[in-house]
């Protein structure tokens, strides 16, 4: 491991300087592939899965509707944040890079220790398992598939999802728009359906709707993680910024696009549902857009399991995307192995830190839940946005923002209440389940974060680099056909 210099963002494939060829990631994506970026990592597993455990907590339907209503708001007052911290910090690497300018290493490199050996990993293998259940189901009527299939088809979908990733980003990003392009569609027969329920009078879900309200915040916070849950991946551009065309003016844009047009889609597919079945049917359905399918579709119900089958294989194609730059961006800034933070050198791809990041995720499908994945990233998400929003807030008082201020910009800087108003909701988020019902896997979470100290201090404060590490090093270069990267100082 080893400490590199921030430099400027990549904007060239090569470039020739004192005789020397550098090697550097392209700027391949644009406003289409960064809406769909959002978006298809945004309408996954979630939107099929969660509408049931909203629903479970809150007690009724109008009041679940409220908090879908609100993670949108939420996610998009967190993405204008963000946005506006890419506009100051115009580097690769999302919360991590975020961290590592505004409070340094250490904190940097728990973050990255959490978010690439388990976080990214977990996230990806829980899409693809959501994916697996869905490909195989119509192979299996009227029984549960069996596990061992179910995970051979989540480990498929991530070998192919590392081939796809490693030969080239432009093949990445058109994946993205064509499997966006088509969930899109998927969900937008869920929502004509369901108007068309409406139309015939099947209002009854909606009839004394916020009867039966669960008041306590514990509930409410953990209704707001499983909303949250499909809403993740409004913070992937932030991961990419590097690869962007024209990064200040694509990356708001694409938020401005791609947040708002996914909350009006949840808002009115979980209308759908509620307008198809009573709440007590939507409870005891193990798969609510399949039930959905079943009732409105009748024969063509299949459309909507290999609907479901192709969103979750986009969404898990938009977070592998993202985690693997994670990976390759902790790696540059020397807080992992310096194998990571190399590129094809034909290819101009993150190869190294792409296969690491597959390798990690088929080690958690072997034993990985949904639920129990959700429980652990929902805590290290929300305690790095607290300390983003916090950062934000340093930064307003910096010279460096009123520097950006002064610049041409094609949008208005964001108000210091937003943020303000996601710390508190993160903090909240945070604490609620924990003084609610207090759990031990919380403390384990802590251990395991604080566990990165053990490496920290030799590997990268004093700088100790293993011999044997250098020569694997050497060959795994040889072997993967990968070189540094480098970018231009600014």
């Amino acid at each position: 491991m080893r400490e590199r210099k921030a430099t400027d963002p990549l904007d060239s494939s090569t470039d020739l300087t004192e005789g020397k060829e550098k090697l550097r990631l392209k700027q391949e994506v644009g406003l289409i592939s960064g809406v769909s970026l959002i978006a298809g990592t945004m309408i996954g597993s979630g939107i099929f899965m969660s509408p049931e455990w909203v629903l479970h907590h809150m007690g009724n339907p109008a009041s679940s509707l409220l908090i879908w209503a609100a993670c949108g708001l939420l996610a998009m007052f967190g993405a204008l944040s963000y946005a506006e911290l890419g506009t100051i910090i115009k580097e690769s690497g999302g919360e991590y890079i975020y961290i590592l300018r505004i409070f340094g290493s250490f904190p940097a490199f728990l973050f990255a220790y959490t978010s690439v050996i388990l976080v990214r990993p977990a996230g990806l293998a829980a899409v693809c398992l959501s994916f697996a259940e869905y490909a195989i189901a119509p192979f299996y009527p009227g029984c549960s598939s069996p596990q061992a299939a179910v995970k051979c088809t989540a480990a498929a979908c991530i070998l192919i999802l590392t081939i796809i990733n490693c030969l080239n980003v432009r093949l990445a990003t058109s994946v993205m728009n064509v499997f966006t392009a088509a969930k899109l569609l998927a969900l937008l027969v869920i929502v004509v359906g369901g108007l068309v329920l409406l139309a015939k009078g099947q209002t009854q879900s909606f009839q004394n709707g916020f009867q039966g309200t669960t008041a306590g915040i514990g509930a409410v916070g953990v209704a707001f993680y499983q909303g949250l849950w499909s809403y993740d991946g409004w913070n992937n551009l932030n991961y990419v910024t590097e690869e962007l065309k024209k990064p200040e003016v694509t990356l708001p844009r694409a938020l401005m696009i791609a947040i708002p047009l996914v909350t009006c889609l949840y808002l009115l597919v979980n209308v759908s549902y509620l307008a198809a079945m009573t709440p007590t049917e939507l409870l005891s359905s193990g798969a609510v857009a399949v039930t959905w399918g079943d009732k409105v579709l009748g024969s063509w119900a299949w459309l909507i399991s290999l609907s479901v089958a192709l969103s979750t294989f986009g969404s898990s194609n938009g977070t592998f995307f993202s985690g693997g730059r994670v990976c390759y961006i902790a790696a540059r800034e020397g807080h992992m192995v310096n194998i990571l933070s190399m590129a094809h050198v034909r290819r101009l791809t993150p190869s190294p830190a792409l296969l690491f990041t597959s390798a990690m995720s088929l080690v958690m499908i072997i034993s990985g839940s949904f639920t129990s994945i959700v429980n652990f990233f929902r805590y290290v998400l929300f305690s790095c946005i607290i300390l983003l929003s916090l950062g934000y807030c340093f930064l307003t008082n910096t010279g460096e923002r009123r520097r950006e201020e002064g610049k041409e910009r094609d949008w208005e800087p964001v108000p210091i209440i937003i943020p303000i108003i996601v710390l508190m909701a993160a903090v909240y988020l945070v604490l609620a389940p924990i003084i609610d019902q207090p759990q031990i896997e919380i403390l384990y979470i802590v251990l395991f974060i604080f566990s990165g100290i053990i490496f920290y201090f030799p590997l990268v404060h004093f700088k100790y680099h293993p011999r044997f590490l250098q020569r694997v090093t050497l060959h795994l270069q040889l072997l993967l056909e990968v070189a540094p990267t480098t970018r231009d100082a600014d």
